[in-house]
């Protein structure tokens, strides 16, 4: 289903405008999970309330002018606190949009009662049922699993929607039903699942049989078909590439430039692209900021960002794909985090990330209406 032949002219040159920042409230998390890519996440560091001010006066502006969002991630966004995160979100002006990503491990009524004041949108990371949760451990290497239904269960009984987000390290038959029936049951309306990377402190290796991820992902959109009540993010939009294809308009798929996705280190330096990237350093590219909201206004930050070092070395990387890889309209390049963890620089092209959630994805989505496809009349 790929379009192969075809030249896509979307994702060419970064945006200066985002349709959403990543704000780091703490580098803390109260859990230690074995693929967590986060390098200081043992380490409290809390983002000044002027570093918030500061993303305000760019985002307020984008927010008058269009739908935008404010993503808190940390470390773990609760780990903050209420006053603080209160206080670092108080900047933001009513049309901004709020979501957190969160382990769900501090959830209780208090929090339900602060999401609903600040119309805060929930995403939980949980890997599925209790058995599946095994790298999701505490500091103390204790299972963190009963923590976290406890906090979805408050969710659930005050009433707030929520999203979720599973890692699967390990594709094999049986888990990609096993894992969407799971989630029927906990609640959540919308679901992404990400095989594990390769990137950050996780060294541990993704590489997988491409027939084991490609039934994964068949298995899924099969296990998604028989009852679609959630939002199911990568099949959903998998599917919506495939009818581009089919209808002859995949040049439209993708957006015309790459979105900055700028996040907001705990500290105001301004990572583009990759939120993966920030905290990290290398010899060859420094600490990868393209400079810090207390310094610069972000808009400024953002115009200039195609001027950061590496990413022009991504964005050559990202022509390299357009030119060789009959996905590019699929998946737009790549993501630069998983380029620089995996190939040591970001001017390389296909990664096993690649193969993992962007090719074997499409395929098994592929393999799924070979399967079921009506007998000719």
């Amino acid at each position: 289903m790929a379009a192969r032949g075809q030249s896509f002219n979307g994702m060419r040159g970064v945006a200066t405008v985002p349709s959403y920042v990543v704000m780091q409230p703490t580098t803390l998390c109260n859990l230690d999970c074995a693929y967590c890519y986060l390098p200081l996440r043992a380490a409290d560091r809390r983002m000044p309330v002027p570093v918030a001010e500061a993303v305000a006066a760019s985002a307020n502006v984008w927010a008058a002018a269009g739908r935008f969002s404010v993503v808190w991630h940390g470390g773990e966004p609760l780990a903050a606190g209420r006053d603080h995160l209160a206080a670092l979100l108080a900047p933001f002006g009513p049309e901004v949009e709020h979501h957190v990503q969160t382990n769900a491990t501090l959830i209780d009524d208090a929090w339900c009662d602060f999401f609903a004041e600040h119309r805060m949108r929930v995403s939980v990371s949980v890997d599925g049922p209790r058995e599946r949760n095994g790298d999701r451990v505490t500091r103390g290497g204790r299972p963190a699993y009963d923590r976290i239904v406890r906090g979805v269960a408050a969710l659930r009984r005050r009433g707030l929607p929520f999203s979720a987000l599973a890692v699967v390290s390990r594709p094999a038959p049986g888990l990609a039903t096993e894992l969407y029936d799971y989630f029927l049951d906990l609640g959540c309306d919308v679901l992404g699942v990400n095989i594990e990377e390769t990137e950050g402190v996780n060294t541990r290796d993704n590489a997988h049989p491409p027939a084991d991820v490609t039934a994964f992902w068949a298995e899924l959109v099969a296990a998604w078909r028989r009852d679609p009540r959630i939002h199911l993010r990568e099949v959903e939009w998998s599917l919506r590439y495939a009818a581009a294809v089919l209808d002859g308009v995949a040049d439209d798929v993708l957006p015309r430039q790459l979105d900055p996705i700028p996040t907001i280190g705990h500290d105001g330096s301004v990572t583009v692209l990759s939120p993966e990237l920030a905290g990290f350093t290398d010899p060859r590219y420094g600490d990868f900021s393209s400079g810090n909201v207390l310094e610069s206004p972000l808009a400024e930050i953002l115009a200039g960002a195609a001027g950061t070092p590496w990413v022009g070395e991504y964005l050559d990387g990202v022509e390299a794909c357009r030119s060789r890889c009959p996905y590019f309209g699929f998946c737009g390049g790549g993501h630069a985090a998983n380029r620089y963890f995996e190939l040591g620089r970001f001017d390389g092209t296909e990664t096993e990330h690649c193969r993992n959630s962007k090719i074997r994805l499409l395929e098994g989505v592929l393999e799924h209406a070979r399967d079921h496809q009506s007998p000719a009349a």
